[in-house]
């Protein structure tokens, strides 16, 4: 077994050096900074421009290369950067342009060659202005982007419009230095230097590719070249509307959530007085939750999988709380999602651990006796649907030909971080947990044949208290939800971790509290049956977050297309599935404690 692990953690940190950019890497104040010669460059040294991808600028996941466009290719050949895993991951890739740009050399129409675009070549020139494409492309680690051309409508008599398509085959680069360093990038086209390729234009055309460069000193230093990229999202007023919002949304939950635990307490502390007097007449009425203790400890069905849904909630619990710690402390820069995926992946893998132990250790508290089954429910739970979910995305992003798809060696050494390290952590973590010699703790003792429960109203069933648990904690996060989702599936930056994290919290807090009310009022009732009760409706509120994907795709964006909608759904499908188990798993640990102190607090015989 010590074998196995030390092999796990050499292939750990090969699969790590293997995923890093060949030059050094370091991490200075949280920043990643990228370096091939230490960012040090001498008057005239070659400083490369990587062209990364391009694509609609309206479909963010459908994405290509640069060269899927006809531009002029090197002569001797098109070169490839080595990229890290979570560069890879956000479809990066990075191919040598003939872009010449020297540092602190200037350059004024130069002419990077002459082409003539025939009828295939105009069609996709054509497409791409159409669908407003753009490319992506990074100098010295900066990124840079612009649009591939521009459309004009024209209106002729009798209302009929007429689509005329330019090519844009000028690009200004406004480079800034400090010393030996560069400090920014600014790309801009110029719209005299357009050639048209509208589809009335018969034949070949011919087109001039050029480029200027011009070269101007600054202040800033090279440890504040990054702060422009988290500057440039913000407007001071939009800001101010965003603090207000959160501020807001979040005042108005926790005052609900304040009078409903107002109301809850009241109601039990009247409840603790009246069922911890010794009066005869009330043993004979037996009504209310006190009068189901031996039934409300009863081990729920499927108890497996139950407590493989617990295990991985708690994973992804901590795994968020992980990457918000991470966030904060500035480990993530703007522009940069590489370092994010890298994250995810790897702290995933790392937190398998706490998957296995705690299922493991819950199915043993249950009395379960199946815990090599449970260890393997546990390793698939979520990443089973996730693998499938990702064969299918990854098979349309081939057949489109994008960079979305991922390469047959990235896919190789993402399993293999899963097979070396998240399941060995896993079984672990399992075993671990199978030999803890905790028990589970009830204060009352479980009848030996369960209670019958009356038949209860429709609105007491569990698909309507899931949308009564769910609505509450939305309505904490349906403000952030537009910041987040225009971040992730648009072109717009998230950097207010601090907000983020605030929600996060009180996401948490919402959800545990509507949860026990629930519960107390499906015991109130004498309807013992919480356990899977409780995990649905905490779990609810990532239904909630799929339904507003929805909202969000057809009414607050303009994506389109079967790749786009296929990965923007089905992507989401396992961000909300994740989401149920985390939310669920805090929902049922809530209720559990509320239970095991209420019914500690009166006299079960």
């Amino acid at each position: 077994m010590n074998q196995l692990f030390a092999l796990a953690i050499l292939a750990l940190l090969q699969l790590g050096a293997a995923a890093r950019i060949p030059s050094a890497t370091e991490v200075v104040m949280g920043r990643q900074l990228l370096s091939e010669t230490d960012h040090k460059y001498n008057v005239d040294d070659p400083v490369p421009l990587w062209a990364s991808k391009v694509g609609p600028f309206t479909n963010p996941s459908e994405t290509y290369e640069y060269y899927s466009l006809p531009y002029c290719r090197p002569k001797d050949g098109v070169k490839h950067k080595l990229l890290g895993m979570g560069e890879v991951v956000d479809a990066n890739r990075m191919a040598s342009t003939l872009y010449q740009l020297q540092f602190r050399k200037n350059r004024q129409r130069e002419v990077i060659c002459e082409s003539v675009l025939d009828a295939e070549h105009l069609a996709k020139f054509r497409k791409a202005v159409k669908e407003d494409w753009y490319f992506q492309m990074y100098y010295d680690d900066l990124p840079v982007w612009g649009f591939i051309g521009r459309m004009e409508k024209l209106f002729k008599p009798r209302g009929v419009a007429e689509y005329k398509y330019f090519l844009f085959t000028h690009i200004d680069f406004d480079i800034k230095y400090n010393d030996d360093r560069v400090i920014e990038i600014n790309v801009s086209t110029d719209p005299q230097e357009a050639v048209n390729i509208s589809e009335n234009v018969s034949g070949t055309v011919k087109a001039r590719f050029t480029y200027s460069v011009k070269w101007t000193p600054t202040a800033t230093t090279f440890e504040q070249r990054l702060q422009r990229y988290e500057r440039f999202p913000l407007n001071p007023v939009h800001l101010e509307i965003h603090w207000f919002s959160i501020i807001n949304s979040c005042v108005t939950v926790l005052l609900l959530t304040g009078f409903l635990a107002t109301i809850l307490m009241r109601v039990l502390k009247a409840d603790f007085i009246k069922y911890n007097k010794d009066d005869p007449a009330m043993d004979e009425e037996e009504s209310g939750w006190k009068y189901v203790h031996g039934d409300v400890f009863r081990f729920p069905p499927q108890k497996n999988l139950f407590c493989a849904f617990v295990g991985t909630g708690t994973q992804l619990f901590y795994l968020a709380l992980f990457i918000f710690v991470l966030a904060l402390v500035g480990v993530f820069y703007p522009y940069n999602r590489g370092a994010l995926y890298t994250a995810l992946i790897m702290l995933y893998a790392l937190t398998a651990c706490i998957a296995g132990f705690v299922a493991s250790s819950y199915y043993k508290q249950m009395e379960g006796e199946l815990w090599v089954r449970n260890i393997l429910m546990t390793c698939f739970v979520y990443c089973g649907p996730f693998l499938i979910m990702f064969a299918f995305l990854n098979t349309v992003a081939i057949f489109y030909r994008s960079t979305a798809a991922l390469p047959f060696g990235t896919i190789v050494i993402m399993c293999l971080i899963w097979c070396i390290v998240a399941i060995p952590l896993t079984v672990f973590g399992g075993i671990a947990g199978k030999n803890n010699r905790a028990e589970f703790f009830a204060p009352c003792r479980t009848n030996k044949y369960p209670r019958e429960i009356p038949q209860l109203p429709w609105y007491r069933t569990t698909v309507p208290q899931m949308i009564m648990a769910g609505f509450l904690p939305f309505s904490a996060i349906y403000v952030e939800l537009y910041y987040i989702f225009a971040s992730v599936w648009g072109h717009k930056v998230y950097i207010i971790w601090s907000i983020l994290a605030i929600v996060y919290v009180i996401l948490i807090i919402v959800t545990a509290f509507i949860t026990i009310a629930l519960t107390y009022f499906q015991l109130a009732v004498e309807d013992h049956q919480w356990w899977w009760r409780s995990f649905l409706c905490g779990g609810s509120t990532g239904i909630f977050v799929y339904g507003y994907c929805f909202y969000y795709y057809y009414a607050r964006s303009d994506m389109s297309g079967f790749m786009q909608t296929s990965f923007f759904f089905g992507y989401m499908l396992m961000v909300c599935y994740g989401f149920f188990l985390m939310l669920g798993t805090v929902g049922w640990r809530a209720s559990l404690m509320f239970i095991r102190h209420i019914y500690r607090a009166i006299k079960c015989e």
